[in-house]
């Protein structure tokens, strides 16, 4: 095993690098790997990183290739994502709208995003991943004559054809070639400099092992062609590490914080089964018993990828690994960041006060009442309020000032919904509208604003009924 110093890592104790290198040997030795490298970050920053390698004569590390496979979908998403923002579409748009003439025309770009176009899950023909490109030249050759196996929109049904649309509508918006377009607007922006579309030395050749015998067989490694925004990617755990540190706070060279948050933002649910427990759009969402991770995984003939960050912990892993099956990547990198998380979590982010005050948003600060359930608003450091029940659990969010007095949810059930405070006519704060819930200072005051008014006779105890 080889394992890579930094400075950073020397704030790792001993017990837990130890216990990060046990889990990888374990992993590669139960599930018979070729090699493997892992890494761990913390607030983007590597903290530790592993290799192993069974092949003589062959070393590997953090600065090794391997095929990351579907990874490749969620830079395909941050493409359009900038499309979005850059008001060159919406996602609301149906795929017609801007690449017509397929048969998938009538899914949204969100749906294809979150796999609940309809689409089926592979092309036609030949095993995609074990063929070249050249069989399927166009959008047609990966469609095939009937492209959906469910009503648009109604179920998660994770489609590979669905992000070679993806891919091709950012050619179609841009004018250039996906492969192009990536580089120039997420790679290099982003440091990605060992990310690339065909393999670059040193990288990892791919191999599948005998389920029954120690043996291995050299896997294809084909130009997947038009399906290349589905999977075609190469990229080391370094690389990958500064990019789930990127889908985790954004950047504003290619994507805002506020945009990557719509990406982890659940979009659909997965199917019983699925390892991740949401999609977003063109992320996998886990839940697991730290928290929520955000990320993907992928694979392709000869390699396994996964990498999974948590905002919670500001812990991001990620696994890559030569064999086509047989090992739960997705499982061992959320187990990597629990391994830090239990053993050094994260030190409290440090407590700052406000730089300046602003009356109008201090006053909605503290209780308030939403029918007789008490909730507390605070008001933050950073410009934002967040709304909390002050009792067991309920429905809590954090808002962002819009500008023109109101609040936008960024979170749980309010998400996107509109909070605004109310006035009189001599402008006194009487309540807090959310979504049409009227929050007011005093439980069902007899002076309430709450629909459906409140009893003129206020409270009472039971020997003042009737």
């Amino acid at each position: 095993m080889t394992t890579h110093e930094t400075p950073a890592e020397a704030r790792l104790l001993p017990a837990t690098r130890r216990a990060l290198a046990h889990r990888i040997a374990r992993a590669q030795s139960e599930a018979r790997v070729p090699s493997l490298v892992a890494g761990v970050a913390r607030d983007g920053e590597l903290v530790w990183e592993g290799a192993l390698s069974a092949l003589e004569g062959v070393e590997v590390d953090g600065d090794t290739q391997y095929r990351v496979g579907s990874i490749s979908k969620t830079f395909t998403a941050v493409l359009v994502m900038r499309l979005r923002d850059e008001g060159l579409l919406e996602l609301t748009d149906t795929l017609e709208k801007h690449l017509p003439g397929t048969d998938a025309g009538r899914a949204t770009i969100a749906e294809l995003m979150a796999h609940t176009g309809g689409l089926a899950a592979e092309a036609p023909g030949e095993w995609w991943e074990r063929s070249p490109g050249t069989l399927r030249p166009e959008l047609a050759d990966v469609l095939g004559e009937e492209p959906h196996r469910h009503p648009v929109g109604r179920v998660h049904h994770y489609s590979n054809p669905g992000y070679t649309l993806l891919g091709a509508l950012v050619e179609e918006v841009r004018g250039e070639p996906w492969e192009k377009v990536l580089r120039a607007e997420v790679l290099e922006p982003l440091g990605l400099t060992r990310t690339s579309y065909a393999p670059q030395a040193p990288y990892a050749e791919g191999w599948a092992v005998h389920p029954w015998a120690d043996a291995l067989l050299p896997e294809p490694a084909h130009d997947l062609g038009r399906m290349a925004p589905a999977g075609q990617l190469w990229s080391t755990t370094r690389d990958l590490l500064r990019f789930a540190a990127f889908l985790i706070q954004g950047d504003d060279a290619v994507l805002s914080a506020a945009s990557v948050r719509e990406m982890r933002t659940p979009a659909a649910p997965s199917l019983p089964g699925a390892q991740e427990s949401a999609y977003g759009l063109g992320t996998q969402i886990l839940s697991v018993a730290g928290g929520t991770l955000t990320g993907h995984m992928g694979s392709l003939p000869g390699f396994l990828a996964a990498v999974l960050a948590g905002e919670d912990e500001r812990l991001a892993a990620v696994v890559l690994a030569n064999t086509t099956s047989g090992l739960l990547i997705g499982t061992l990198a959320a187990e990597l960041i629990g391994i830090v998380a239990e053993a050094e979590p994260s030190m409290p982010r440090l407590w700052r006060p406000m730089r300046e005050t602003d009356p109008a948003v201090l006053e909605l600060a503290g209780p308030w009442y939403w029918g007789v359930t008490p909730y507390g608003l605070h008001c933050g450091a950073d410009g934002g309020v967040e709304l909390r029940p002050l009792r067991g659990a309920g429905r809590a969010a954090r808002f962002v000032a819009v500008g023109d007095g109101t609040w936008r949810g960024l979170d749980g059930y309010f998400l996107g919904e509109v909070l605004r405070p109310v006035r009189d006519a001599e402008g006194a704060l009487t309540h807090l509208d959310l979504g049409s819930f009227v929050f007011t200072r005093e439980p069902y005051a007899p002076d309430s604003v709450v629909p459906g008014g409140v009893d003129p006779k206020g409270w009472r105890g039971q020997g003042e009924w009737g």
